[in-house]
């Protein structure tokens, strides 16, 4: 990941901050896809898209080749989002909760 030196006026963390307090101000599916298209590239929003793609079948514990097959998500990116999913930082579990996404309580 890219890594600038630190901007005086705004930190890192709270650009940060900044970041996600926007994204929690969109009240629509629709507000928050203008603010992607706008914020990512196609190719950034298709790598965002694989990886929640595949969080419903790890959460039902299918196999990688399987969800591989059903979604065409790469052994690579599935193994991340596992990775992720059981030693990230718990957004994968506190969205897919929210979603009520398969094997979340």
């Amino acid at each position: 990941m890219k890594r600038r030196s630190i901007d005086p006026e705004m930190p890192a963390n709270s650009a940060e901050t900044s970041l996600c307090e926007a994204l929690l101000g969109l009240s629509s599916v629709d507000e928050m896809r203008a603010f992607l298209h706008d914020l990512c590239t196609p190719a950034e929003i298709e790598v965002m898209v694989d990886r929640w793609r595949v969080v419903p079948f790890l959460l039902e514990g299918r196999s990688y080749r399987e969800i591989h097959e059903r979604t065409s998500v790469s052994i690579t990116t599935i193994g991340r989002v596992a990775r992720y999913l059981n030693q990230g930082s718990g957004g994968y579990m506190a969205a897919a909760a929210r979603r009520n996404l398969a094997g979340v309580a």
